[in-house]
């Protein structure tokens, strides 16, 4: 009889639903031996995969081991569902297991591999990626139209904080309740470390994320009941206070494979349709789930396995041990420190830090990209290869040369001052870009342009930005300050 393995990101019933054998999980100790995660990631992943074990008692088999080949490499007749990183399929192929289609996404690769096709040498625009999804899947359609008369409502939903506000005012996230899996996930990673076998960064706190189906269905309804109607406005918002704001956190019980997207939006689409949340909030959200979320996984796989290596812009700096090390406490950029803590904190924070802070700073600062990449999957606990390299290489580091976005992203501290409510209370100013007072932001966006100069030049949307440098009357100090400064902390 077959046995299916199933990964430690392919908890969901969705993948074996189809399969009346045995199942077999490997929980292995390699994994966290050579790679420094976030310690709530490691909590996080490990938790869900014994709950899940759990659940299939007498029917799933539970290994221990140091790797997975130690358990896999002795069994006959394995199947598995299409692993989600070009090493892990590199490694049951390897063992000689057989590989099903993959699952957990609303986009099949026959059905992407078409689309693509179909552009006749065009690029590959996550915004007609999306909008044949929703066509395909009848999400948020009225007979051929889309719903609202608009596929997208991303200007609706730019607005930034409520003016004087500490936070959006809603109902806070769903949160689980740990229980005794928990508590020894937690006493068996402290044996590690204090073993000296083991190195986290970040901090255990409370378990934050949905570990099981039942949790993530849990936060599903939660969110769609209590907070999805406030999503859409202030989505790129960000509020010290409130760092949850209206996002919904199911990045996470997704990536772990516990929901599947088209159940997500099938959803929020009933609560727009019941007219419990507007139609810019609902888009918004169906966006980032089948649009952006799906377009990652297909561009991760398209691309090809060398696409990690992209360094169009030749960036070549080690990130420095402060950043690395998420420590908050080293750097005065309110903006910087903050983001830093909420990641030491949680493993999360929502995708504008992400982007516009911790993504800027290291594309300003010109650090590797592969090291950026390797640092947001292992910080982050819903960072997977898949998900983080088109999102860093991609759209953070624009090191695919456009491939994936038509411009850099990246900002000086006006943008961040818009946006957030970081400024106040920082000790640099984001109108000043040399001397003492100088947000390291808009000093380094300047940077940034006169070293890129050459290679930015012919991008129609950075030409603007990139001929205002000869206006700059003090950019000769302005690149002297930021050369002297480095990669040490603002």
């Amino acid at each position: 009889m077959t046995t299916r393995w199933v990964f430690g990101d392919q908890l969901g019933p969705h993948f074996i639903d189809d399969h009346d054998g045995p199942v077999v999980m490997v929980e292995s100790r390699a994994v966290f031996t050579r790679t420094r995660f976030h310690r709530a990631k490691a909590h996080l992943v490990l938790s869900a995969m014994r709950h899940r074990a759990a659940e299939l008692e007498g029917r799933a088999t539970y290994h221990r081991a140091d790797t997975y080949a130690e358990v896999v490499g002795t069994l006959e007749d394995v199947e598995v569902v299409h692993p989600s990183s070009y090493a892990a399929l590199g490694l049951v192929r390897r063992l000689g297991v057989d590989v099903l289609d993959p699952r957990g996404f609303a986009t099949s690769r026959e059905d992407f591999t078409r689309w693509a096709q179909g552009r006749g040498g065009r690029r590959l625009l996550m915004e007609d990626f999306y909008q044949d999804a929703r066509r395909r899947h009848g999400v948020l359609m009225d007979g051929t139209e889309p719903a609202g008369g608009r596929w997208n409502f991303d200007h609706d939903n730019r607005e930034p904080p409520p003016k004087g506000a500490s936070s959006l005012g809603v109902a806070e996230p769903w949160w689980p309740t740990e229980d005794d899996i928990d508590a020894e996930v937690r006493e068996d990673l402290d044996r590690w470390e204090q073993d000296g076998d083991v190195g986290f960064i970040g901090r255990d706190g409370p378990r934050r994320f949905a570990a099981t189906r039942a949790e993530a269905l849990e936060a599903l309804e939660h969110f769609v009941e209590h907070r999805l109607a406030d999503f859409g406005a202030h989505e790129d918002a960000i509020l010290e206070g409130d760092p949850w704001m209206a996002h919904s956190l199911l990045s996470v019980p997704l990536n772990l494979g516990l929901l599947d997207p088209l159940e997500v939006v099938a959803r929020a689409e009933v609560a727009h349709l019941a007219g419990d949340a507007p139609v810019a909030a609902v888009e918004g959200f169906v966006r980032q789930v089948i649009g952006w979320r799906d377009y990652v996984w297909h561009l991760y796989w398209h691309q090809g396995e060398g696409y990690r290596r992209r360094n169009a812009l030749r960036a070549t700096e080690r990130m420095p041990q402060w950043f690395a090390e998420l420590d908050s406490a080293a750097t005065d950029a309110r903006c910087l420190s903050h983001t830093l803590d909420q990641v030491a904190t949680h493993g999360w924070v929502h995708h504008i830090p992400r982007l516009m802070v911790l993504g800027s700073y290291a594309l300003q600062r010109g650090w590797a990209p592969t090291q950026v990449t390797d640092w947001f999957h292992r910080a982050f606990v819903d960072g997977y290869d898949w998900v983080m390299v088109p999102n860093v290489v991609g759209m953070s580091q624009h090191a695919d040369g456009g491939v994936m976005a038509t411009k850099p992203y990246t900002s000086g501290g006006a943008y961040i001052n818009t946006m957030s409510d970081h400024c106040g209370s920082c000790r640099f100013n984001p109108r000043v870009r040399v001397g003492e007072n100088a947000c390291p932001f808009t000093a380094g966006y300047w940077w940034f342009l006169d070293r890129n100069r050459e290679a930015l030049a012919g991008n129609p949307r950075m030409a603007r930005a990139v001929q205002g440098l000869d206006r700059l009357t003090d950019l000769g100090p302005l690149v002297e300050q930021e050369r002297e400064r480095g990669n040490r902390a603002p």
